[in-house]
């Protein structure tokens, strides 16, 4: 029986371009949160130096991001035969992880304050998260500007939620500049941790998920082995598997019943047409096999998609 191989690959020719504006952004977060660090520590500010250790978290997460970029746009070796696309993968869950160590140690810090306020500098507070919230600005715009997948996106969501963190500082210094109220700087610490805890989990997810070779979330299993099953000639699709090897590069394997081998070619270009259409689907692995092999056992397989006929 011939197993019939059809490659199609879609590579990413801008590699070096999405590189270039991670590194600019990691060089301009860390320059800064040394700056926020220091006038945080100061001025006494739980707010302000969460918000520089979410900076300096950001910076290893787009260093990070720019590593996995170059090695995700790296040509295919004799050793690593699909590229090293899932570095992307990777890249993604140690930024999720970090984000949830920095969650735990924001909430920690943030409880403390509240037992024991401290006093705090509402100008200088102020004043330093104003300038660190334009910089964060200027960073997530030209992270906006880039390729998008599920490695910048990460880096992205670091930069958002320290956006965030840098509109809670500035917040809490101009209460505490007008009011003298200290608890709402942990409090404001609080509630920007919790919404980085939700977009950390759901990060993770992603990543573990594809680390899994999990179908992506995008695309339904029965909708494709269906799909494939209405190509004219094809009597049924069994044995499909679908998963990606990086976030915007998906494969699939599937045997597929044939009702006429020598009409093969002819099937098998109308599958890759459909797969890259419908599913977005460039790579494909389909085998033939001819209806006479058809047994019972397949019919109770949960891969099995016979034709719908009329």
């Amino acid at each position: 029986m011939s197993h019939v191989h059809e490659h199609h690959h879609h590579h990413h020719h801008d590699g070096e371009t999405t590189g270039h504006p991670l590194w600019l952004a990691t060089g301009l977060t860390l320059g800064y949160a040394g700056v926020e660090a220091g006038v945080g520590w100061w001025a006494g500010s739980l707010a302000l130096v969460a918000d520089a250790g979410h900076m300096v978290n950001d910076a290893a997460a787009l260093a990070l991001a720019a590593v996995a970029a170059w090695l995700a746009h790296r040509p295919a070796s004799a050793r690593h035969s699909y590229g090293f696309g899932r570095a992307e993968f990777l890249a993604a869950l140690v930024n999720s992880l970090g984000l949830l160590v920095l969650v735990a140690w924001i909430a920690v810090s943030a409880v403390q304050r509240l037992r024991d306020p401290q006093p705090v500098i509402g100008e200088a507070v102020s004043l330093a998260a104003a300038v660190g919230l334009a910089l964060n600005v200027g960073v997530a715009w030209l992270l906006s500007r880039g390729e998008r997948n599920l490695n910048t996106r990460a880096a992205l969501l670091h930069v958002l939620g320290d956006l965030l963190g840098s509109v809670a500082a500035l917040l809490s210094g101009i209460v505490i500049a007008f009011t003298g109220w200290m608890p709402i700087d942990p409090l404001l610490s609080l509630g920007i941790g919790a919404l980085v805890l939700t977009s950390s989990l759901r990060l993770l997810r992603e990543a573990l998920h594809g680390l899994m070779e999990g179908v992506p979330f995008t695309l339904a299993p029965e909708a494709v082995g269906q799909a494939l099953a209405t190509v004219p000639g094809v009597a049924s699709v069994h044995d499909l598997h679908i998963w990606s090897v990086a976030p915007e590069q998906i494969m699939l394997s599937a045997h597929l019943v044939v009702r006429d081998l020598r009409q093969w070619e002819t099937v098998l270009d109308a599958c890759h047409a459909l797969l890259a259409e419908r599913f977005g689907i460039q790579h494909a692995t389909l085998q033939p096999e001819p209806e006479t092999r058809i047994v019972r056992w397949l019919s109770a397989s949960r891969h099995f998609y016979p034709q719908n006929r009329p």
